[in-house]
């Protein structure tokens, strides 16, 4: 497998925006984990077009680094003739085999036995880009690790760099989905797959029953969630409500519903004391890392958003991330 990435990033962000015709078309980056029964693919809360599933060795790793601000869970919809259902008392660990809905904050919530599942990814707080060739910036949500200047990852090969990020599009290819590669060129961003053979090895691929705990969560407690879906759908997550999803990630099994209570605790309390909600008083949050930019170059960004009349120029990433300690990206000419 081979792919054209300079000036691209289209796998990064999402940029339906930029194509009307994307309003009337179906966006398929990643399946779910449900889609191991060939079934049509959920339609998640948030919207996002190019959400990347963590592991839960990935999530422990982002924890471990002080890097919790840079996560967010994902939930799905679930599907019609399947509501209405409420939490499990099973505990066994057991893999389930069946799906069904939870109803919380007046969202039927995709769930498996009663334990409403999420994925959890990177954020993608608005950033000025020039995307897939373009020229002139847009505001667009862009992963966090994006470089707007060079269109690169800050953590690509490092150890923060997430599995499915380094296999794209080998699991769209070996699973017959469009790949962003694909889309790019058709909107005239240029040649981007430029050999599509992919290797056998696709252990990280996790779909049905393989994703449970391993990169699809169950919530134990459905109760916990109200109010965070519905700040889920409108874009609205706390840190707190962060804090809860990628606690019960950390403190997952892989293949079981199992959680562990140890695991919970010490995930919940690290993120709370170490990435607190910003009250705008100042530039570091209330126990926030030192060393960590994320958080606030975040909050950077969303203001400068909703404050701005115009589009900045990418360059000013070197004010809102570089100047907060980002890892460098090394530019296009380097790799050559």
């Amino acid at each position: 497998m081979e792919v054209n990435c300079e000036g691209c990033a289209g796998c990064c962000l999402n940029w339906k925006v930029l194509d009307a015709e994307l309003e009337e078309t179906t966006h398929k980056r990643r399946q779910t984990p449900f889609s191991a029964t060939g079934d049509a693919p959920r339609a998640s809360l948030d919207g996002d077009t190019n959400f990347v599933p963590l592991t839960r060795d990935e999530v422990r790793a982002f924890l471990e680094a002080g890097l919790a601000a840079a996560l967010t869970p994902r939930f799905w919809h679930a599907r019609d003739g399947h509501e209405g259902s409420r939490s499990s008392d099973s505990s066994s660990g057991e893999t389930p085999q069946a799906s069904e809905g939870v109803e919380i904050d007046g969202h039927s919530i995709a769930a498996v036995a009663g334990r409403p599942v999420f994925f959890v990814g990177l954020r993608k707080p608005p950033k000025p880009v020039a995307p897939i060739g373009r020229e002139e910036p847009t505001w667009l949500p862009t992963c966090v690790f994006l470089d707007p200047t060079t269109l690169q990852c800050r953590v690509h090969g490092g150890d923060h760099f997430p599995d499915e990020c380094g296999a794209y599009p080998a699991y769209n290819i070996e699973l017959e989905q469009e790949t962003e590669c694909e889309r790019v060129e058709a909107a005239g961003g240029g040649e981007r797959l430029l050999d599509a053979a992919v290797d056998d090895d696709l252990d990280g691929l996790l779909l049905g029953s393989q994703a449970l705990g391993a990169k699809l969560f169950a919530h134990p407690r459905p109760d916990a969630l109200e109010g965070i879906i519905d700040r889920a759908a409108n874009g609205a997550l706390t840190t707190a409500d962060r804090a809860e999803c990628l606690a019960v990630a950390a403190a997952s099994s892989p293949g079981t519903l199992a959680t562990s209570e140890y695991h919970y605790e010490q995930a919940k309390t690290r993120i709370l004391e170490g990435d607190s909600d910003h009250d705008g008083g100042s530039e570091q949050a209330e126990g926030e890392s030192e060393d960590s930019w994320v958080g606030p170059a975040i909050r950077e960004w969303q203001r400068r958003r909703e404050t701005s009349e115009t589009v900045p120029s990418p360059s000013v990433a070197e004010r809102v991330e570089d100047a907060r300690g980002a890892p460098d990206t090394p530019g296009w000419d380097a790799l050559e």
